[in-house]
């Protein structure tokens, strides 16, 4: 006899409920945000995964000094989550040749990374929550970009520690959010993504403020640093939000784009 139709759905619910989710596991901080932002949960993650709260009681498997690759292959993960800029090549190729499948992640761009968000909805349990993720934070971008497209750039230099000094280039987020806040890199002209300078270089390039992540004791600390012979606004941004390319690097565009045009 025919099934009603009402007892078909029930128990194609019912087989979603009870269906196990995909094992994920991620080797960066961003990358844990991100996974998070998607509905997913991972079953292991790296060091300094501490945002949101959860994440913070994960087991970790990987941190500075290299991947457990053995670990990672008893969690029998559907996809681990990787990074260029951080994980070593050598054991992600071998967690490759053993079986396991990596996704590498690496955005170079507020839209990049809100599209990677949503490509990880082929993993998540909850794969609108993904998509809806990408969606607002395409949407933030857009609404900075309309608020902020029209003014003048302001020329900035985006500095990175201090003896010795690294700063960011063209094909990184923290480029991307500068142009977004209607500010010049100074340095977007490099032929690497994290060049180190020298100070006089920057002094060079005359820029109208700098940007740091850190707080305002460390703004302050960065303002002594140039004086006399530059004596520029010092932005102080959630260090967080700042360095790690993930969802968050929105709240550092809003950050930097209400402290370079405060007027707005």
């Amino acid at each position: 006899m025919t099934k009603p139709f009402w007892l078909i759905g029930l128990l194609l619910c019912c087989s979603s409920l009870f269906a196990a989710a995909p094992r994920v596991i991620t080797l960066a901080p961003h990358l844990t945000e991100m996974a998070f932002a998607a509905g997913i949960t991972p079953v292991a993650v790296s060091a300094w995964s501490d945002y949101p709260p959860a994440a913070a009681a994960l087991e970790q498997v990987a941190n500075w000094q290299g991947i457990n690759v053995e670990r990672i292959l008893a969690l029998k993960p559907d996809v681990v989550l990787a990074w260029r800029g951080g994980n070593p090549q050598r054991q992600i190729d071998q967690l490759q040749q053993l079986g396991v499948q990596v996704a590498w992640i690496d955005p170079a761009s507020l839209d990049e990374m809100a599209d990677a968000v949503a490509s990880l909805q082929r993993w998540s349990p909850q794969p609108q929550q993904a998509l809806k993720a990408a969606q607002r934070l395409k949407q933030q971008e857009q609404a900075l970009r309309l608020r902020y497209a029209a003014l003048p750039a302001i020329p900035v230099f985006l500095q990175f520690g201090q003896q010795p000094l690294f700063t960011a280039a063209h094909a990184t987020l923290q480029n991307d959010i500068i142009r977004l806040c209607a500010g010049r890199n100074i340095f977007s002209d490099s032929r690497v993504s994290w060049p180190q300078v020298s100070r006089e270089q920057v002094l060079m390039r005359h820029p109208q403020a700098i940007i740091i992540g850190g707080s305002t004791t460390q703004a302050q600390n960065v303002m002594r640093f140039w004086q006399p012979q530059l004596k520029v606004p010092v932005i102080a941004i959630n260090d967080d939000w700042l360095s790690r390319p993930g969802p968050r690097m929105l709240l550092a565009a809003e950050q930097l784009c209400a402290a370079l045009h405060p007027a707005q």
